[in-house]
């Protein structure tokens, strides 16, 4: 079994928790996108002082960015035994951009799978989401709860409802995310690289699905 996945999927499909438990089993780094960014700006580097930029103007970071500070992360040590990529990429320019990179390091993508989830299972999901207010921690109070309610295991802060968390708001991303999605899919199926997962059943279960592909 290889050990380079990308996990795909609407908000609140699970993929996190999912890859934090095959992060896990397999001794291999999560990377997703939002976890970068975070740390390029806290950091304070060059990439991170543009990417702030567009966070802050609430922009989304452009593919090139995106694609050179992911290229970057993949670099790094913890890297070399496999990674699963949490949410990236989220088109097609940013999945063409991956296999050129990772077919020049000689380390093709082992399997994608896609987390397909029903629009009132996500509503249902992410009302019970809470994000922390200062370092931007996600929890979910009914499978990800903080050991201290209302509190952030990692900083003590805060932990907020994010204002997009709205059953008319989510129904609009996952809309929009479906759309996007689309030509990814089938890219990836062409390839024969594509497992879908019924990602609307309970963690348990949907940690099941991606046992079977990933260990």
């Amino acid at each position: 079994m290889g050990t380079r996945y990308v996990f795909l999927g609407p908000p609140g499909a699970g993929k996190g928790t999912q890859a934090a438990l095959i992060s896990q089993a397999l001794g291999v780094p999560t990377v997703a996108t939002g976890g970068i960014f975070r740390e390029a700006i806290s950091r304070g580097t060059k990439i991170g002082r543009q990417i702030s930029q567009f966070v802050n103007s609430g922009i989304l970071v452009p593919d090139k960015l995106t694609n050179a500070i992911v290229a970057e992360r993949l670099k790094e040590k913890d890297c070399k035994k496999g990674f699963i990529l949490d949410g990236y990429p989220r088109s097609l320019t940013q999945a063409k951009t991956l296999d050129t990179y990772l077919q020049k390091v000689h380390t093709p993508l082992d399997r994608v799978l896609y987390f397909k989830v029903d629009a009132p299972v996500v509503i249902e999901r992410m009302g019970k989401r809470r994000v922390c207010s200062q370092c931007g921690q996600t929890y979910n109070l009914a499978s990800q709860p903080p050991k201290d309610e209302g509190r952030c295991d990692k900083c003590k802060g805060p932990l907020v409802t994010r204002s997009d968390d709205t059953p008319e708001a989510i129904r609009k991303r996952l809309h929009v995310y479906e759309q996007t999605t689309k030509p990814l899919l089938d890219y990836y199926g062409k390839k024969s690289v594509l497992d879908v997962l019924n990602a609307s059943m309970s963690v348990e279960v949907v940690a099941q699905q991606v046992k079977k592909v990933c260990l």
